[in-house]
């Protein structure tokens, strides 16, 4: 199984694009299990990733995807940290 979480924040329409092509990704990986967290919801989240959100977190290796990226772009990245989960 290989969890990724979507670091976003509420009314951020290039998150709602991440979570939209995060999902396309979910209907070809049965494997794969999305969170989404709002990061005002923690200052160091804030901190970090305010100017780069939408992020994607893969939470075992620490490898992070970050705004602007495609369908492709994402592809890629969830193979590489699929390889990681083993």
């Amino acid at each position: 199984m290989t969890s990724l979480v979507l670091l976003g924040t509420a009314a951020c329409h290039l998150c709602e694009q991440a979570e939209d092509l995060l999902n396309a990704c979910m209907l070809n990986d049965t494997k794969l299990t999305i969170e989404t967290i709002d990061i005002a919801e923690q200052d160091l989240w804030q901190d970090k990733y305010a100017v780069r959100i939408p992020v994607i977190l893969h939470p075992e290796s620490q490898h992070e995807l970050s705004w602007p990226f495609d369908i492709d772009q994402l592809q890629v990245f969830i193979k590489k940290i699929s390889i990681v989960d083993g």
